[in-house]
C-alpha cells in the first residue's frame, strides 16, 4: 500500500497546513507569517477578494498526507458558470494555490522527498475539475499573506509541478517590493513641500488612509497606504503596511511630487508604528487600469524600496 494518501482537508491539519504556509510566505517577504485563524478562515471566504470571491461556487481544500504528516495541500475554486461571475472566469477551475514542502539538501536522510506526494495532489486536482466539468483551468499561489502570490522566483519547485503538470505561465510578471519606513524620505528641516503652496489634505480612501497633495485647491496626487496586521490576518511582528495607490498627475511629475507624497506618507506610518512598507509593480507593460511601470519601477529604489521578489501571475492548461 502506498505510504501518501490524498484526502480532504481535516480541522486536525490546521497546524500543519498553517507550518506550510509560513515556510512559502517567509521565502518570499522576510518575517512574514499568519496566524491559523487566519488560514482557517481563508478556507471558507476571502472578504478582501470583495470583487472575485462572490463569484466562487465551489471551494474545496486537498492535502497529500505522507508518513502521517501533511507534505502538500491545494486549495482549490469553482466559479459560476454564468452572469454572477466575471466573463474571464466563467465556468473556470482554478489551483488558488498549491503548497508542498521542497526536496532537502543532498546527504539529509531524515527529510523524505514527497515529490510523489505532490503529484498525486495534482492529479487529484484535476479530477476534481473533472467532475466539475470545468471549462478552463488555471493556477497561482494567491496565499492569504500580504505580498504573496502568484509563483514568486522562491518557489521554483511550484512553478516545476505546474509545468509538468500541463501548466503554462501564460499571465504577467510582478515585482514586489519592500521599504524600511525609516529609510523613506523625511523632510528636509527649514525646507518646505516642492512647489510652493502644496499642502497635504488626509482623508478615507480605497486602499487605506489616502493623503493628497492640494495645489491651489486641486488635487495633483495622492498616496493610499494599508495598515495589514489589524486583528488576526499577521501572527507576530506587527507593523507592516502597502501601498495601495500612488499617483501624480501628468503635469507634476518629476517634480518631486511623488517624493513628498511618500515622505508625508511615512511620516503618518511612524505614528502608527509601522516599520515596513510593501510595494508592487509590473515587470513590464501596462496593467488593466492603464498605469505604465516604466517610471515607477525606476522611482521605488530611488525613494528607498529593495526588490524581494518576481512573481509569476496567470497560469493555465490548455
Amino acid at each position: 500500500m502506498s505510504d501518501i494518501q490524498v484526502r480532504p482537508f481535516r480541522r486536525d491539519d490546521r497546524d500543519q497546513l498553517t507550518r506550510l504556509v509560513n515556510a512559502h510566505a517567509g521565502a518570499v517577504v522576510p518575517g512574514m507569517s499568519v496566524s491559523v485563524n487566519t488560514v482557517l478562515g481563508s478556507l471558507e471566504r476571502r472578504p478582501d477578494e470583495f470583487i472575485e470571491d462572490p463569484w466562487v461556487s465551489e471551494r474545496v481544500t486537498l492535502v497529500a498526507e505522507q508518513h502521517s504528516r501533511v507534505a502538500a495541500a491545494a486549495y482549490l475554486l469553482r466559479y459560476y458558470p454564468d452572469d454572477r461571475a466575471g466573463p474571464a472566469y466563467r465556468d473556470a477551475g482554478e489551483i488558488s494555490w498549491l503548497l508542498y514542502w521542497p526536496l532537502a539538501p543532498a546527504g539529509n536522510p531524515f527529510w523524505p522527498d514527497v515529490t510523489g506526494a505532490a503529484e498525486a495532489l495534482m492529479a487529484a486536482c484535476a479530477g476534481v475539475f473533472g467532475e466539475w466539468g470545468v471549462t478552463s483551468q488555471g493556477a497561482g499561489g494567491e496565499l492569504p499573506v500580504p505580498g504573496v502570490y502568484g509563483v514568486p522566483e522562491q518557489w521554483p519547485h511550484i512553478a516545476a509541478l505546474y509545468q509538468r503538470s500541463g501548466f503554462t505561465h501564460t499571465g504577467h510578471t510582478e515585482i514586489v517590493y519592500l521599504a524600511q519606513v525609516e529609510d523613506l524620505p523625511r523632510p528636509v528641516e527649514g525646507s518646505g513641500p516642492p512647489l510652493d503652496g502644496l499642502t497635504v489634505r488626509r482623508s478615507v480612501g480605497i486602499n487605506g488612509c489616502r493623503l493628497s497633495a492640494v495645489l491651489g485647491g486641486e488635487v495633483v496626487g495622492y498616496i493610499e497606504t494599508e495598515i495589514l496586521d489589524q486583528g488576526e490576518r499577521l501572527s507576530r511582528h506587527g507593523g507592516w503596511a502597502d501601498v495601495g495607490n500612488l499617483h501624480v498627475a501628468a503635469g507634476y511629475r518629476r517634480r518631486g511630487v511623488g517624493s513628498w507624497l511618500l515622505g508625508q506618507a511615512a511620516s503618518w506610518l511612524r505614528l502608527a508604528q509601522v516599520s515596513r512598507l510593501l510595494d508592487y509593480a509590473w515587470l513590464e507593460g501596462a496593467d488593466p487600469t492603464g498605469q505604465d511601470y516604466d517610471d515607477y519601477r525606476a522611482f521605488l529604489p530611488a525613494v528607498g524600496f529593495r526588490e524581494l521578489t518576481r512573481t509569476a501571475r496567470g497560469w493555465t492548461k490548455d
